[in-house]
């Protein structure tokens, strides 16, 4: 039985027990609540309600919790980026809680970085550049394995980027720690359409150009400058003198499948 009359005082008991189910889970417990097929979701929903029928004197699943199981779900963080608790991302963002945040910076291998712009119909910093991919870490999971994970989402490459270094950033939505990580790929891309709707590799010269464009994503402008303070500059290699917006668009690609039973918003 669902209930959706008044459910404010319910959802918050039998919310907390949910939180507790998926916080003593094991890693691949806890991707089966993110949900890779019905039969996963359906199995985690059952797991959570006969976990509640004991504590509560009716023992029913209200409709708010049903839309938190299937929203988009991180750990909650503090100061120190230790767990707190499992929140739902759009709720760390309303109310301004720490969560993490796995990001990419890519190079070929003449040295170059990739760079890209996010398509007009994405709900943060629409049509904006960033040098950087990524998204929010999931329940569960280290600062690693969302990088490779976004990685393959995002341009259809696998492999294991390597973590550089975190910080906590203010960000100009909400705050949140970002870990960054860096990976050479030396093999042809498929950007996702639905994210990605320009891509080239720059050079360090274009790069910095660009990082000072109104349109950049300012988060992305924060980490680069923080890179740079704690990584020597290499030698920029000579490009071909055009600007990042005057330069040969190469294909758009489709990228991977996107797994899930929930919407997932990159960073």
């Amino acid at each position: 039985m669902i209930l959706v009359e008044n459910p404010s005082a319910r959802a918050s008991s039998l919310r907390g027990t949910v939180q507790h189910v998926i916080n003593a889970a094991s890693l691949k417990e806890a991707q089966s609540v993110r949900g890779g097929d019905s039969g996963s979701f359906g199995s985690a929903l059952w797991t959570t309600w006969r976990w509640a029928v004991p504590t509560q004197s009716h023992g029913v699943l209200v409709l708010s919790d049903i839309l938190w199981l299937m929203s988009e779900l991180v750990e909650r963080v503090d100061d120190r980026d230790e767990v707190l608790t499992v929140v739902s991302r759009s709720d760390a963002i309303r109310e301004g809680w720490l969560h993490r945040v796995a990001t990419i910076v890519c190079r070929d291998p003449e040295g170059r970085t990739l760079v890209h712009r996010r398509t007009e119909g994405t709900s943060r910093f629409p049509g904006h550049f960033n040098w950087m991919l990524g998204g929010a870490v999931e329940v569960a999971e280290t600062y690693e394995q969302a990088a490779a994970r976004e990685l393959e989402e995002e341009i259809g490459v696998r492999t294991c980027p390597k973590f550089v270094f975190k910080f906590r950033c203010t960000g100009s939505i909400s705050p949140y720690w970002l870990g960054l990580h860096e990976v050479v790929v030396d093999e042809p891309i498929k950007p996702d359409a639905e994210e990605i709707a320009w891509h080239d590799w720059l050079t360090e010269h274009e790069l910095c150009e660009l990082v000072r464009h109104d349109a950049f994503v300012p988060d992305a402008r924060e980490a680069f400058e923080r890179y740079l303070a704690i990584r020597p500059r290499t030698q920029s290699r000579v490009g071909s003198g055009q600007t990042p917006t005057d330069r040969p668009r190469e294909g758009r690609g489709h990228g991977g499948q996107r797994g899930g039973g929930h919407a997932r918003e990159r960073w």
